[in-house]
């Protein structure tokens, strides 16, 4: 199985080598070709001048020019009508430039073989624009493939001796094996490091230059850099499983879910070129049978199909999502399709998960109140009896004091008591760490505390010695990112969580929230959502839900756009979701939204650009007043500044 996953991966890889080597062969050809073509059109417009050649020999000069950059349009125009789809660009294109190359035949009517060249050459820069704005778009999208790793060094074990290292493929690792990363190398495969320490630099995961220093014990996930130490990591998921294959795939998939304005111009698209060719059509035949110049109307016929060519929208607008999606990357911020932008755009509520959303989701002590002894001596004993302990509380008390474990204190007797807390005689006192209901059951006088958070009471030999805050803590970045939501113009700002009311009112004060909801169970939070969706009320008509946990997965689902912390969120929380930040932080979130509007407003701008410039000079061509010059502005010169435009969403 491990075999045929490694050529697919070495099969996905050629070819993305190959589109690549394809894509910039075909950019250096229409470089090539247009250069030709700019020397043979000077080239025949010199001999029309200065030799005096019939209408025949002329068409024959200009035709090599023609011929030369126009036959990959007139090949592509006519396999469309040979599949049966005549009605795009290459069709209109092929139609308009031939017809000018008929027009001097006609009685009294001038030649037009010069523009017929330089309308098919106009056409293929933009094309060349085109291309490279596409090439630039990719190679945004392209920077996360260079995250994939090319290589595993993985321990090779005999009857438990490491017998040395091999380099394998990341997809042949097993669950559980040890790899070394060296300095330099990329992380192949999320794990935890079992020797070494090193700083990571993660920024094609999370758009922070800052390096992140790693210890033993500490997750390490693929496709971060290792900067300094040589690291033996456990790898805890298999390649597919993996974060950088997960977000490659994310990428990759995002252009096929298209926005409401892609469909939208692929619908309008396949209706109104058909109709463009038949009005053309009417225009060069009505105005003759009423007694109008053939030769002229045809003209304008022409010129009429030059304009109304749709290239530029069809171009354009999926390119300015391409590359909102890729910068959007480049942030850190992962965008699963360029509909989910559409909704991003018109968020006008954000719903938040407390516990690893808005907190850190890890236990610390914030507060330290020592009644009868100092505050150092209150956690140095509370810490020495949590020693043994694996809840998050005790773990909380170690870190808050990390001498523990060496200042030679002697622990024994530790006990326990399901529901109170834990007893255990530190030196020659008998210390008592836990809740209410354990001061009561040794007789400790305590009292009551105005922190919000988790109070461990303490008592040494039966008299009450303080108490000590646990709480989660809020991200140092919660409030900025609230604030920034509701200068964007969103309305509302609320937090479900299932922690206690006290604790949540305490979030959402600090925070500045719109409203909370405490002690919701999975299925209370997806039941909220359906109850702000179901409310006929333009405030709530695009909700965004955050969240971080395999909890949130449904909510994620059904929310308008899930949101997902991708750095520490569960996996289910990551598939269910349609955005995903790489680091957590929810100032992202204000930044995704303003990515997204920028995208659509930078779409609207081509929109808006091409059909007024279009409708413009349709007028002007069927009056009379165009020039072919103006047409083929019209086209592709509208097209390049629409494509040129496109390019601004990479820049964010």
């Amino acid at each position: 199985m491990a075999h045929s996953h490694e050529h697919n991966h070495c099969d996905s890889c050629s070819h993305e080598h190959e589109h690549e080597h394809h894509h910039e062969h075909s950019l250096k050809k229409q470089i090539w070709l247009i250069g030709i073509t700019v020397v043979l059109l000077i080239a025949a417009v010199l001999i029309e001048r200065n030799l005096d050649l019939s209408t025949w020999q002329l068409l024959l000069v200009y035709l090599i020019p023609y011929l030369i950059i126009g036959h990959e349009t007139l090949h592509e125009a006519w396999e469309g009508i040979t599949k049966g789809d005549a009605f795009n660009e290459h069709f209109l294109m092929s139609v308009a430039t031939i017809g000018a190359l008929c027009i001097g035949f006609l009685p009294g009517a001038e030649t037009e073989f010069p523009e017929a060249v330089f309308v098919m050459l106009f056409f293929q820069v933009g094309e060349l624009f085109e291309g490279y704005a596409e090439g630039k778009s990719r190679d945004s999208i392209a920077h996360l493939m260079d995250i994939r790793p090319d290589v595993a060094h993985m321990e090779v074990e005999k009857e438990g001796r490491r017998e040395g290292v091999e380099d394998v493929s990341p997809e042949v690792v097993q669950v559980g094996s040890v790899i070394v990363i060296r300095p330099g190398e990329k992380v192949p495969l999320d794990g935890v490091i079992i020797e070494g320490t090193s700083a990571l630099n993660t920024v094609a995961l999370t758009g922070e230059s800052l390096p992140r220093e790693v210890n033993v014990d500490d997750e390490v996930i693929s496709g971060c850099v290792n900067l300094s130490g040589v690291l033996r990591v456990r790898t805890t998921k298999a390649f597919g499983e993996s974060t950088v294959s997960k977000i490659i795939s994310l990428v990759e998939n995002a252009g096929e879910r298209k926005s409401q304005s892609e469909t939208f111009i692929t619908r309008f698209a396949r209706i109104y070129t058909p109709i463009v060719v038949f009005a053309a059509l009417a225009l060069a035949i009505i105005p003759t049978l009423l007694g109008g110049s053939f030769v002229t109307w045809l003209y304008r016929a022409l010129m009429f199909l030059v304009v109304s060519c749709p290239c530029a929208l069809v171009i354009s607008v999926p390119l300015t999502f391409f590359g909102g999606i890729g910068g959007a990357s480049r942030k850190g911020i992962l965008i699963k399709g360029a509909n989910y932008m559409d909704v991003l755009a018109k968020v006008n509520t954000v719903v938040f998960d407390k516990t690893g959303t808005l907190t850190h989701g890890q236990f610390a002590v914030t507060a330290i109140h020592p009644d009868t002894f100092d505050e150092h001596q209150l956690l140095h004993l509370a810490a020495h009896v949590e020693h043994f302990s694996t809840h998050p509380i005790g773990a909380a008390l170690r870190d808050a004091f990390p001498d523990e474990a060496t200042d030679g204190c002697q622990v024994s007797d530790v006990e326990e008591i399901a529901g109170h807390g834990i007893r255990a005689r530190v030196g020659d006192q008998v210390v008592c760490v836990g809740n209410t209901k354990m001061m009561d059951a040794v007789g400790a006088k305590w009292h009551d505390c105005h922190h919000v958070g988790t109070i461990i009471h303490v008592a040494i030999d039966g008299l009450y010695a303080g108490h000590i805050v646990i709480n989660d803590q809020i991200k140092s970045d919660s409030a900025e990112a609230i604030a920034a939501l509701q200068q964007l113009g969103v309305k509302k700002t609320v937090m479900l969580t299932g922690d206690r009311k006290e604790v949540a009112d305490h979030v959402a004060q600090t925070l500045h929230l719109s409203e909370y909801h405490a002690e919701l169970l999975p299925a209370d939070k997806v039941k909220y959502i359906e109850q702000l969706t179901g409310t006929d009320n333009s405030l709530t008509s695009n909700i965004a839900f955050v969240g971080d946990g395999i909890n949130d997965a449904p909510v994620l689902a059904r929310a308008d756009v899930g949101i997902a912390m991708g750095g520490l969120g569960s996996d289910a929380a990551i598939e269910a979701a349609d955005v995903v930040l790489m680091d957590d932080k929810p100032t992202k979130i204000a930044l995704a939204i303003r990515i997204a509007r920028r995208t659509l407003s930078i779409a609207r701008q081509n929109v808006w650009f091409a059909i007024g410039v279009k409708i413009a000079v349709l007028l002007l061509a069927t009056f009379g007043f165009a020039t072919m010059w103006m047409a083929v502005f019209a086209d592709v010169g509208v097209t390049v500044l629409a494509v040129l435009n496109a390019m601004r969403a990479l820049k964010i």
